[in-house]
């Protein structure tokens, strides 16, 4: 393919942007989110403060009890013990005070009605309790899904064989950090190699399969001669790990992955797809190239339903042009109409100062897109090739049509 076939024309992005929506990058939460916070903040106050108003506004055969003992009920999960002990006591005391007022203090009603509010206190103070052991927990494991993580999906370094390089992993749920979505950038004597993948699967076993791949790309990558053998050695591998394995994953674990290498001087990048979402290529002048396969191929691991020789597509990279790869987790993300996010149609057209702007405005249109309601995980990598004379690290600011 020539660098103007299949690009796709500037301009083509229906008004869709890639600035900022109610989520970010940075995983602060969106005006959404923060509103909800500060009302469930508000809320025991408010329900004590209502209990207050309906008691004082009805005649005192009427009582506002059920609402006292809401307040500390409502703080035990979001807040702290302090928090929810003060509730309780304030609950208490609004209630004692309005017995007080209405001259009902020693009448056994009023005796039975603060009796429930200082009972459900303590209950609530249990609840609290049980609740912040859990989230310590949960915590732990969290950090300990985080570690995994990191130790398998290490973050590439800024600028591997003279290409500028970002990656991202984006978890579907904020608290989720395990997931089978796996990316790789090698420097090579046969050039740049990366792979991008997603393993069939969640959780340790998926993270297990995804260290397989990866060791098994980075040791072909540096002794095999062609991107295709390098595709063939990641095929041995997932056999290996399927033979060793009982049970359904023996026969019907899988990883879509797609391998590319970038040689040194030539102006090319090579393609392996193996049924993954295609790669795209991003030209320095807003062109955009959707690298499809010349020949359909089967994920990695599913050696035993059919096999044919690999074949890498080449396609030229001149200089200040962009390659991305991702995972499904991008590509079937959906709006709330149920719509697939289309990379390329949103991406046609757009200008980014380098990889790592590209992969932040890319997050935060995803989100915005969905609501921040994604289903899947997703792994993104941009390698950028530098023009002449381009810095490090390019300082204009982004062109959007």
């Amino acid at each position: 393919m020539g660098q103007g076939q299949g690009r796709r024309a500037a301009g083509g992005d229906k008004g869709n942007g890639t600035g900022s929506g109610n989520g970010n990058g940075n995983g602060r939460p969106g005006p959404r989110a923060e509103r909800a916070r500060r009302f469930i903040r508000a809320l025991p106050p408010l329900v004590i403060a209502g209990g207050v108003v309906f008691d004082l506004s009805t005649p005192p055969t009427y009582t506002a009890a059920p609402l006292f003992s809401a307040a500390p009920l409502i703080a035990a999960p979001f807040f702290s013990t302090l928090t929810t002990l003060l509730t309780g006591i304030a609950a208490v005391l609004a209630g004692v005070g309005l017995h007080i007022y209405n001259d009902t203090v020693t009448e056994v009603p009023a005796l039975t009605e603060t009796l429930t509010v200082v009972t459900v206190s303590a209950l609530a103070l249990l609840i609290n309790r049980v609740v912040q052991r859990s989230g310590e927990r949960l915590a732990s494991a969290r950090v300990i899904a985080e570690a995994a993580q990191k130790a398998v999906l290490p973050t590439p370094a800024e600028r591997i064989g003279g290409l500028q390089v970002a990656a991202r992993y984006e978890a579907a749920q904020a608290d989720a950090f395990i997931g089978g979505d796996l990316f790789a950038v090698q420097d090579t004597p046969y050039g740049v190699r990366l792979v991008v993948g997603d393993v069939r699967g969640k959780g340790l076993d998926a993270v297990e399969a995804a260290a397989v791949v990866l060791g098994a790309f980075r040791e072909a990558a540096e002794q095999e001669s062609t991107l295709e053998a390098v595709a063939q050695r990641l095929e041995r591998a997932l056999a290996r790990e399927g033979t060793r394995r009982d049970g359904l994953d023996a026969f019907e674990g899988f990883t879509t992955a797609v391998l590319a290498e970038i040689p040194r001087g030539d102006g090319l990048v090579r393609v392996v797809n193996r049924g993954h979402p295609e790669p795209l290529l991003l030209y320095a002048d807003g062109g955009l190239e959707l690298l499809e396969p010349s020949e359909p191929a089967l994920p990695l691991g599913m050696g035993e339903l059919a096999a044919w020789p690999d074949r890498a597509d080449e396609t030229p990279y001149p200089p200040g042009a962009t390659l991305l790869l991702y995972t499904d987790g991008l590509s079937e993300a959906r709006d709330a109409e149920g719509t697939f996010y289309d990379p390329g149609e949103r991406l046609s057209g757009r200008i980014f100062p380098g990889p790592e702007e590209l992969l932040d405005a890319l997050v935060d249109d995803v989100r915005r897109y969905t609501g921040g309601g994604s289903t899947d995980d997703m792994a993104l990598l941009a390698v950028s090739r530098p023009a002449a004379g381009q810095p490090p690290r390019r300082r204009t600011m982004p062109v959007v049509p």
